[in-house]
């Protein structure tokens, strides 16, 4: 027990520290030592990558520290990600989800770790990445008929893309085809109500538990 935690801990410091071979060489041991994958993303990575971004906020890192953290943790999931998709194959599919950060906004590690562990809780999740318009979110939802769409936006001027997706979605036809969450650091629930989305998502644990919930009011 002693080196599983050890491991997790490592995880965690690696990302902190901006270390991306580290990273990789703690994700390894934990594959090596039979740490569930999921375990080591929800509490090594993660941990290590909110620290990142609060030392960020206080003015403690600067834009250097912060691409470099996101680098560390992208080396960790690289190894472990696998790991999780090997765990899915064994799971009937919880939903599928089309996911993408709005146009004007290119923040990724924030939708990256919802993906991540939206993945790992069964769901199928197309990424449409970031920096994403209007068009492309309607277009995707039209072919690939997903039961839920995420929108993450972390600036207070991409926000109102959210809710020209929204308005989109609605002239399309297609808004009561899909359930809508919404996430990002500028949003709230008071915006989400505001337009219209179905939930809204504080963090990315809270946005699995958002989704799986959506899916029992099928």
């Amino acid at each position: 027990m002693q080196g599983k935690k050890k491991i997790i801990e490592g995880l965690s410091e690696a990302v902190l520290n901006r270390d991306p071979k580290s990273a990789e060489l703690a994700a390894r041991g934990a594959v090596r030592e039979g740490i569930d994958p999921l375990e080591a993303i929800e509490k090594g990575l993660i941990p290590g990558i909110t620290r990142v971004g609060d030392n960020y906020q206080s003015g403690q890192f600067f834009l250097p520290d912060l691409v470099m953290g996101g680098e560390a943790f992208k080396a960790g999931i690289k190894i472990l990600e696998p790991e999780l998709l090997k765990l899915r194959i064994k799971r009937k599919s919880a939903g599928t989800v089309v996911l993408g950060t709005v146009a004007g906004d290119i923040h990724s590690i924030g939708k990256d770790i919802v993906a991540i562990l939206l993945t790992a809780n069964g769901f199928d999740v197309q990424d449409l990445g970031v920096d994403v318009p209007v068009k492309r979110f309607i277009e995707s939802v039209r072919a690939l008929k997903p039961d839920i769409l995420g929108m993450s936006a972390l600036l207070s001027t991409t926000i109102p893309v959210q809710r020209d997706v929204i308005k989109a979605l609605e002239a399309e036809g297609l808004r009561d085809k899909v359930k809508v969450i919404i996430g990002g650091a500028a949003t709230s629930e008071l915006w989400s109500s505001e337009i219209g989305a179905d939930a809204w998502a504080p963090t990315a644990v809270a946005a699995v538990k958002k989704a799986k919930e959506l899916m029992r009011s099928e």
